[in-house]
């Protein structure tokens, strides 16, 4: 769910609320907390550890309301950065995620209809190389390409979460992308050949 802009311009009149009348606050984890969810279980698998990072990621940015730079609208980067580097203290987990991935079989039970079972099954049974390709990328360039692919986070918003200039996040996402190519043939799974 992609929040639409007039609700993000809401986000730092929002924040500025909540250092008088706390429970404003909860605004966002309203907002926000499900797309959060979504990204940190599709890098650390959905479950307890995912919502506890979740949850961990607004009590942190509940802490630091005060320092938000209320001249950006849009708290979705600032949040997005916040649970970025908690999952990098999880960053063993996820390695080890992508590794299982790696070695999982694949399900050949794929549903219907019919343009989905031929993309799911393609997306299946290259699912093992994809997470192969991720455990074996830095988790600097990881993080950059999971939040623009994953977080639908443009380069600039990554560039915020991650507190590093654009020509960084352009030059990871780059490496990244090559490298993911590489490791799947050169072919986007959801395109077949390129």
């Amino acid at each position: 769910m992609i929040t639409q802009p007039a609700t993000r311009d809401a986000d730092a009149a929002l924040i500025s609320a909540s250092l008088t009348e706390p429970e404003a606050f909860a605004e966002l984890f309203d907002r926000y907390s499900g797309m959060l969810y979504r990204y940190v279980s599709r890098r650390l698998g959905p479950g307890p550890t995912a919502e506890d990072l979740v949850g961990e990621t607004f009590l942190v940015a509940f802490s630091r309301r005060r320092s938000y730079d209320l001249a950006h609208p849009d708290a979705r980067p600032w949040l997005f950065g916040i649970l970025t580097k908690l999952v990098s203290r999880h960053h063993r987990t996820e390695a080890a995620r992508y590794r299982a991935l790696l070695r999982a079989p694949v399900d050949p039970d794929v549903e219907s209809p019919a343009d989905r079972v031929a993309a799911g099954v393609t997306a299946q049974a290259t699912r093992p190389r994809l997470a192969g390709a991720l455990a074996a990328l830095p988790a600097k360039d990881r993080d950059v390409l999971l939040l623009v692919a994953w977080g639908d986070l443009t380069y600039e918003e990554a560039a915020r979460a991650l507190g590093i200039p654009i020509g960084t996040v352009r030059s990871r996402l780059n490496r990244g992308r090559r490298k993911v190519r590489a490791a799947l043939g050169d072919t986007n799974p959801m395109l077949g050949e390129e």
